[in-house]
């Protein structure tokens, strides 16, 4: 799911939020203190967009896998070794590389051992920030699918914080499109791509590179900046730039609400009962 970094990490309670709930399992995570908020981020982990900043260049990567496991009292000496082992081999890694350094690692390397780390405890629900956008095109691929096999094998629950409509489309089950800070349209993904209800999704999927050269699209391009989140424009956030044939009056004083424009999909725009 596209969606902002400081969401995602106020979901995990690394940001205090300022109101507001978040539920998981029918727990409150924001109503959580000492031992009950540690024994609910066993469940929730993340996994950070910079693969070099989110780890520690003093530890080597065997301490990295192994202080989570100490922190949760799931291993500790020769079972944690055996633990640490076996999560570098899940994520297509060498055993040997829990000798080595941060520094010693490529990008892509670096990116495994913190997928690695936040599958360490088992959990049932990941925070991905941004998990691909530092690496290379090539090594993005094989990131990508990294983690839809583990999707898969270990059945998780995934909230994909992305820019790049290319990647969600290859990863998620259910998309959320924000704008100034809100939703204005989620939808399963297959109908999404299909047929966008809002105009900013609609510009954003003409920006999608296609591999094919004869293929003919026509590319929206946004007139005008982005309006600050603080003091967003009267009427609908998107108007000063929507391109909407059907924009009028009503677009620019009377915000529109997200509502279901039909089964299962939703648009906050006042013309989102047909696609663009």
């Amino acid at each position: 799911m596209p969606w902002t970094a400081s969401r995602g990490r106020t979901i995990l309670r690394l940001i205090e939020p300022d109101a507001g709930r978040v539920t998981l399992g029918g727990a409150d995570v924001v109503a959580l203190r000492g031992h009950e908020l540690r024994a609910l981020r066993r469940r929730m982990q993340i996994v950070f967009q910079d693969p070099y900043g989110s780890l520690n260049p003093r530890m080597t990567v065997r301490q990295t896998l192994a202080e989570p496991l100490a922190i949760h009292r799931l291993a500790t000496g020769a079972e944690a070794k055996r633990r640490v082992a076996a999560l570098l081999e899940e994520v297509g890694l060498d055993p040997a590389f829990a000798a080595a350094y941060p520094h010693e690692l490529s990008g892509g390397q670096r990116q495994r051992v913190g997928i690695a780390r936040a599958l360490s405890v088992e959990p049932q629900f990941l925070v991905l920030d941004e998990p691909v956008s530092a690496l290379d095109v090539s090594v993005q691929a094989q990131v990508l699918n990294l983690l839809a096999d583990l999707q898969r094998k270990r059945r998780l629950t995934y909230l994909f914080i992305a820019h790049d409509l290319a990647v969600v489309k290859h990863i998620a089950d259910d998309v959320a499109v924000m704008y100034l800070g809100k939703i204005v349209e989620r939808a399963p993904a297959t109908g999404l791509y299909a047929g966008p209800r809002h105009p900013y999704t609609t510009s954003l999927l003409s920006a999608v590179p296609v591999p094919d050269p004869k293929a003919q699209r026509q590319r929206i391009v946004l007139q005008g900046e982005v309006p600050s989140p603080a003091a967003p424009p009267a009427g609908c956030p998107f108007n000063p730039r929507c391109p909407h044939p059907k924009k009028n009056d009503r677009c620019r004083t009377e915000p529109p609400a997200l509502r279901e424009v039909a089964p299962g999909r939703f648009a906050a725009c006042h013309f989102a009962e047909e696609p663009m």
